[in-house]
Order: C-alpha cells, then structure tokens, then sequence
C-alpha cells in the first residue's frame, strides 16, 4: 500500500487501540474530548489514523482513560516476535559445574526484548552433586518442583520444597536451594527480568 510506512503503521496502531479503550468504557468522543480537553473531531482524526498524535495529546488522551500512556500503543506491533516450542523430552541440554557441585539443566525457553529478558530451564540436582550454588540477581524467580525434595534458601528463610510446591522470590535476596533430600530433585526455574 503505497504511502504505508512504519509511522502511518503506528499511526493507526494507536487510533486502534483509541477507539477500543473508548468504547470498551462506553465513552463518546465527545465525552472524550470533555474530559481530555482534545476536541472530539481530533479525536476522530487520531482513531482512524490520520494525524500522528504528540505525547501531549497521548498524555492528556491517556489521563483521561485512566490507563497508562503506553496503552494507546498497545496495537503496535514489532516487525518480528519469536516463540519457542519444545516437545516433550525435547531442549537444549545443558551441564553447570561450579566450585564443588554439577547439575543438569534443560533450557526450554530464552526470550532476549530490549525491555525483558525470559527464561525457563527444567533442572535436575542429585544429592550427591555437592552443595548447590545460591545466586543474586534482578527480577523474578519462580519454581516449581517436579520429582523428589530440596531445601530452597531465600535470605535467611528455609522452605522445604517437595513434588507440587512452588516459590516465587526476588532475585535481589540470596536464593538457591541448600539441600537435596531426595537422591534426585527436579524442579522449573522460570526467570524475568530487565536486561
């Protein structure tokens, strides 16, 4: 389509996402130009993507939705995404070994955004493996064991995690499980955070 270009894209992008936050609270354009201070025939305009609103105009259009600015942006879209798809007994197989200790993992997910970094790792620690490591990082950690029993450490907390159980925790405190109580521990780590 001629005149297409990665600006008008988004320009319509927002008018989409415009229109649907203002119906979906049963909003006119009038009352949106109310409460915004836009006049309603802008409004129009940006709905159906001819104009490129400012940041101003977002802020005030946003502001006056109650929804963050970057809603409006929300039907924009990149000109790639990714998935990973892994199979059942399927991933990238992969052994950690560190001061005294050794474990398995299979890393089931990596996702690399300018704004989030993602993964999701089945690992499995034996007993007789050495102590396993404990980490400091950023964002989120959440696990969830699979087969047998471990002590899971958070700062000075201790949790013992079996079969079922889950945990989320801060990645900014110590974390990592101290003790295998069973000969073999397999849990999911899934990880996010900002790069």
């Amino acid at each position: 389509m001629q005149g297409d270009t990665p600006g008008r894209q988004i320009d319509r992008a927002i008018g989409a996402s415009l229109k649907e936050l203002r119906q979906s609270r049963k909003q006119s354009a009038r009352r949106l130009a109310e409460q915004s201070g836009i006049s309603a025939a802008m409004i129009s305009r940006i709905e159906n993507g001819l104009v490129s609103p400012s940041i101003d105009t977002l802020a005030a259009l946003a502001e006056a939705l109650e929804v963050p600015i970057v809603s409006l942006f929300r039907e924009a879209r990149t000109d790639h995404t990714d998935y990973t798809l892994v199979r059942h007994g399927e991933g990238l197989k992969s052994n950690r070994i560190s001061a005294g200790h050794s474990h398995e993992y299979v890393n089931l997910s990596l996702h690399s955004r300018k704004d989030l970094r993602f993964q999701a790792r089945r690992v499995t620690l034996l007993r007789e493996g050495g102590p396993p490591p404990t980490y400091v990082g950023h964002g989120v950690v959440f696990v969830q064991a699979l087969e047998g029993q471990a002590v899971y450490r958070y700062g000075e907390a201790r949790f013992t995690l079996s079969a079922g159980d889950s945990i989320s925790v801060d990645a900014e405190l110590n974390h990592g499980f101290e003790d295998v109580l069973t000969p073999e521990f397999v849990f999911l780590t899934v990880q996010a955070e900002r790069p």
